[in-house]
């Protein structure tokens, strides 16, 4: 039985899908105005693991994830740059996918942005003021909190305790300090859309609301992100999604958010130049040493970045992958050992323990836990195998090794090269590996000329692929 950490209710509780063998997940995207940084990537690994595991149980999972390519920050970089807001948007969304390929992260089922929205945001802001629960005022609209009573239901903060605080902007025209911006009106210079208040672009938190709606109906299972967006992001959210329908149990039924990051026990900020981005890590460590560092630890749980922790990941990950290499090799033996059944006692039981730990909240340190176990196993049997001149149980060690390889594709590991250098002639780690996927995409879609393209292409930079049964390697050659 699955069971959940719900934000919303602050407790754990079974997770029950809206539709019996299938779940909707909405998870908040980035703000392409810059590379992704480590604090962005846990919530894509997080999500990404998350629905591995529901897939693997069975379910049909419908992954939506969101870019806010319109908003303060990018209008900013495009003004810095003498560009327009296009252009930094596209450049950091190619960033974001050439970092969450690195990562082993599997792509979102769509990836839909704020600017090919504006209709379906403009018509709920509209509804909004028909049901009573906004107001327009000189070309900006607002709602109204007070008009939502369980307001704050979801940070457990109360609406008379509120202050106009850092994150509210004091506008002496709202009827309410708190009331937070659906449309904000045109500013000279600033990017627009017509709508029937005016020239203008949607505030931040309708987007999500409108786009999760679309795609996802009223009411789905799962809306997640960082534990920085519980207030006010995901508050309103809620607020303006149930007043929209007029039900104040409709939207997302399960909130998970995960833990802020650390740097060397420092919160990461700019000011303090601890501010580190996704490319830099992948310059120094390949991407699944950082994913795998990720998940050693429960996603709800703050997680410290720093150089030693990151390199015992590493060195985790080397033992856990060196383990499946040996059970390989040992596969590739001709099986004529007498029959050792224990060996899928063993396999049975490991299997049991990482569902029990994935069950609980998606406990991946838990879970990877039972991965070194098993790989324990793999070791002592397979060098015993060895000693005694490579015969084995290939029934029941394979067994052994197929659980070992669910494990695996369940976390997401043993799926791209641990012994990546920081950098291959000009080309680096991270775009061979981008480059990796989109090959093994396109031998998917039998476009077997851009495939030998992508291989060729590598080659002459002296990159070497080799394919395999569990995916493709690289090295210099």
């Amino acid at each position: 039985m699955l069971k959940v950490y719900n934000t919303l209710t602050r407790k754990k509780e079974e997770f029950v899908p809206q539709e019996p063998g299938k779940v909707g997940m909405y998870v908040c995207g980035v703000t392409p105005y810059n590379h992704p940084h480590i604090g962005n990537a846990r919530p894509f690994v997080t999500w990404d693991v998350i629905k591995r595991y529901l897939k693997h149980r069975g379910f049909e999972v419908k992954h939506i994830q969101n870019f806010t390519d319109m908003d303060d920050k990018i209008i900013k970089a495009a003004n810095t740059e003498g560009v327009s807001w296009e252009v930094i948007t596209d450049r950091y969304i190619k960033g974001y996918f050439t970092a969450i390929d690195a990562l082993n992260v599997q792509r979102a089922d769509l990836y839909p942005k704020v600017t090919e929205h504006i209709q379906d945001i403009i018509d709920m802001v509209q509804r909004l003021i028909d049901n009573g629960y906004a107001y327009a005022i000189d070309g900006d609209v607002y709602f109204s909190v007070e008009k939502f009573p369980e307001y704050g239901k979801l940070s457990g903060r109360k609406l008379e305790d509120m202050q106009a605080g850092a994150r509210v902007e004091v506008d002496t025209r709202k009827h309410n300090p708190m009331d937070f911006a659906l449309w904000k009106s045109a500013k000279p210079g600033e990017p627009f859309w017509d709508s029937p208040w005016g020239n203008g672009r949607p505030g931040w938190h309708i987007e999500c609301s409108a786009m999760s709606r679309k795609y996802l109906g009223e009411t789905f299972d799962f809306h997640g992100g960082g534990s920085d967006l519980i207030f006010p992001h995901h508050e309103n959210e809620i607020a303006q999604s149930q007043c929209c329908c007029n039900n104040y149990k409709s939207f997302a039924q399960y909130w998970l958010h995960n833990g802020f990051i650390t740097i060397d026990n420092e919160k990461m900020s700019k000011s303090l130049n601890n501010f580190i981005t996704v490319p830099d890590i992948l310059q120094q460590y390949p991407g699944e040493v950082v994913r795998f560092f990720i998940l050693r630890t429960h996603y709800r749980s703050p997680l410290d970045f720093s150089e030693e922790r990151i390199k015992e990941a590493q060195a985790g990950l080397l033992r856990l992958k060196n383990a499946y290499d040996l059970g390989q090799e040992i596969l590739d033996r001709p099986g004529t050992m007498e029959a050792h059944t224990e060996l899928a006692d063993v396999a049975e039981k490991a299997l049991a323990d990482f569902y029990e730990a994935m069950d609980d909240d998606f406990n991946t340190a838990l879970a990877i836990g039972h991965m070194f176990t098993l790989s324990k196993e793999i070791n002592v049997y397979a060098n015993n195998v060895i000693n005694k001149g490579g015969e084995y149980d290939a029934v029941h060690f394979s067994k052994l090794m197929d659980v070992y390889r669910q494990m695996a594709a369940v976390i997401g590991i043993f799926e791209s090269s641990l012994d990546m250098p920081e950098q291959a002639g000009d080309i680096s780690a991270a775009e061979i590996e981008a480059l990796i996927n989109e090959r093994a995409e396109a031998k998917k879609a039998k476009n077997w000329a851009r495939a030998d393209e992508i291989r060729d292409s590598l080659k002459e930079q002296g990159i070497i692929l080799e394919d395999s049964a569990t995916g493709t390697k690289w090295k210099k050659a």
